[in-house]
C-alpha cells in the first residue's frame, strides 16, 4: 500500500502538478491581455497629449524654417 501511494505521489508531482501550474498561469496571462478602463483612459490621455505636442513641433519647425529662410535671403 505504501508503494502505491508513493507511485501516485510521484505521478502527481511529475505530471499533474507542473501541468496544473502551467495552465494556471496561461489563464492568468489571457485575463491580463485586455486593457482595464483605467488603462484605456490613460492611453486616450497620452494620445491627446502626443497630438498636441506634434502640433507644437510642427509650428516650431515652421517658425524656425521661416527664420532660416530670412537669414539666407540676400538683402
Amino acid at each position: 500500500m505504501n508503494a502505491f501511494i508513493f507511485v501516485l505521489g510521484c505521478i502527481f508531482l511529475g505530471l499533474v502538478a507542473p501541468l496544473w501550474i502551467i495552465f494556471h498561469f496561461i489563464t492568468r496571462w489571457r485575463q491580463q491581455r485586455t486593457l482595464s478602463n483605467a488603462d484605456e483612459q490613460t492611453l486616450a490621455e497620452l494620445f491627446e497629449v502626443a497630438s498636441r505636442l506634434e502640433g507644437r513641433i510642427v509650428a516650431l519647425e515652421r517658425v524656425l524654417h521661416e527664420g532660416d529662410a530670412k537669414d539666407r535671403s540676400p538683402t
